[in-house]
């Protein structure tokens, strides 16, 4: 199936990108999911975790080279939102590639300040602590070892995270859709409701129930609602609420 729909899906910080490969079997055949897994990560956990924008944008970059024969989409989540971003622009500048649709999902547009507290420059007992905090995830995981083994992974995405800096360029002309969860204090819905600013070619909010974890929390109504989106015709109609 030559113009079978290429998925990239980016994950948040320290998370494992394999976890869409579960998405594959509701998108069906006529989507082709592509983990976009980082450095250090999953499957690259040998591979040193990079913290530098442009190392993470190179280390994509290498990847998109590969993948534009197909036509292709974009989701990501908190920090894969932002990389997705970056990939669809990298896609339209260098390859002359407009995506399908990019889906972002649970973080403020780009061109906003960043608002919560820096973390990524703490010492190690504290960095983790306040990660425990936020996280569900990291308050359960209470091995030392696996935790000292997460430590410099999560470090290098809470950096690019933190220390990004959105550079203007021309708008996508692709369809934009922003999710965000209800009770996410990381992204609220104004904030979401700010990507409408990077396209011409349409925007939507869709929220869900649940904090910043909705997207695993919920993840089967999520992978509807980008199913809806992907091929609106046969999809889950009504998967989301759209707001805006």
């Amino acid at each position: 199936m030559t113009d079978r729909l290429r998925l990239l899906c980016f994950s948040y910080a320290g998370g494992n990108a394999q976890t869409y490969v579960r998405w594959r079997r509701p998108l069906g055949e006529g989507v082709e999911v592509r983990p976009m897994q980082l450095p250090g990560h999953g499957e690259r956990i040998g591979e040193r975790p990079e913290h530098r924008w442009d190392a993470l944008l190179d280390d994509v970059r290498t990847r998109l080279a590969t993948l534009v024969d197909r036509p292709i989409a974009l989701f990501g989540h908190s920090l894969g939102a932002l990389l997705a971003f970056e990939s669809a622009r990298m896609l339209v500048a260098e390859h002359g590639v407009q995506p399908v649709r990019l889906l972002v999902s649970g973080h403020r547009a780009p061109q906003l300040p960043m608002r919560e507290e820096v973390l990524h420059h703490l010492p190690d007992t504290e960095f983790l602590a306040k990660l425990s905090e936020r996280s569900r995830t990291l308050r359960a995981l209470t091995d030392p070892g696996f935790r000292k083994l997460l430590l410099p992974i999560l470090r290098a995405d809470f950096t690019a995270s933190e220390t990004y800096a959105f550079t203007p360029g021309p708008r996508l002309t692709c369809p934009v859709t922003a999710l965000g969860g209800e009770e996410d204090r990381d992204a609220e819905l104004a904030e979401l409701a700010g990507w409408h600013q990077h396209t011409t070619g349409g925007f939507e909010l869709l929220t869900f129930p649940g904090d910043h974890f909705f997207v695993d929390d919920a993840w089967e109504t999520v992978v509807a609602a980008v199913g809806d989106r992907l091929r609106p015709r046969t999809g889950a109609a009504g998967a989301g609420r759209p707001r805006g």
